[in-house]
């Protein structure tokens, strides 16, 4: 049985989507359902939990606005991914509770069966290192039976004891796209658990010296959308969901790149 493949953006609230996504007069309570019923994306990866948890009323609303295949993939807080050591000693902090609230948090999509996975996104300084890996699987086994999703930034974790790793516990590999420069992961296609997931995030070269507003300031070419189709399809070839988010979300360029590969992907269907 193929693969079911999603594609979407992360996140989709941004100012400046207005206009050059989202028609002007289109009240913002509107748009989530404009991204799904009128752009066509049934899966959505949300990012704001990296910075806050909010209310389960929140996620009650986001599902609500949303049909029955949606999916949505979301972020772990980052108190889960990167504010994790004690400052002083550099030793890991216990942040259980984090982990209890967060599930607490986004329980209304579990219910209604829309959540595909957790992203846990690491720092460039989340360096592969022992104690690093053993903490992967702490924090799987906290998230209990929820697929995950490991997005690695420092390209020192590209080993194949790291795959064999992720496949043993059921971790799923982020494929990235982002810029060629040192030290970042290069787009290596690589499935390790039933769920196929990848993150586009630009090729801005300026990565480490730009501001997060513009940082994902990148407009890919058809050329370059065409390079993923292969990859995309030999990764459905091994999971039963695949996943694609575009990060370049600055000026909408997500949203437009996210349309441009769903007709490539999808145009003989």
């Amino acid at each position: 049985m193929a693969a079911v493949i999603k594609i979407g953006t992360s996140g989709f609230s941004f100012d400046d989507w207005k206009q050059s996504v989202y028609p002007p007069d289109l009240q913002r309570s509107q748009w989530l359902s404009f991204y799904e019923k009128e752009l066509g994306f049934k899966a959505l990866e949300l990012n704001f939990t990296y910075y806050t948890l909010p209310s389960p009323k929140s996620f009650e609303g986001i599902s609500r606005k949303t049909g029955t295949d949606f999916s949505f993939a979301v972020k772990a807080f980052r108190k889960m991914t990167h504010d994790i050591r004690d400052q002083q000693t550099g030793e890991l902090l216990d942040n259980k509770d984090f982990f209890d609230k967060f599930l607490f948090t986004i329980e209304p999509l579990i219910k209604d069966k829309k959540l595909a996975c957790i992203l846990m996104q690491f720092p460039y300084s989340f360096y592969a290192t022992a104690q690093n890996r053993d903490y992967l699987k702490i924090a799987k086994d906290r998230l209990k039976d929820i697929p995950v999703i490991v997005e690695f930034r420092n390209s020192a974790w590209l080993r194949e004891d790291t795959f064999r790793l992720l496949t043993t516990w059921e971790l799923g590999y982020c494929v990235v796209d982002e810029p060629k420069l040192k030290g970042l992961m290069p787009f290596v296609p690589r499935a390790t658990s039933h769920v196929g997931y990848f993150r586009l995030h630009g090729r801005n070269n300026n990565w480490f010296n730009a501001p997060g507003s513009v940082r994902y300031d990148y407009l890919y070419s058809a050329e370059e959308l065409g390079q993923f189709i292969h990859p995309i399809n030999e990764i459905a070839a091994h999971t039963s969901s695949v996943l694609v988010f575009f990060n370049n979300c600055h000026a909408g360029s997500a949203a437009k790149n996210a349309l441009m590969l769903a007709r490539m992907l999808f145009n003989d269907e």
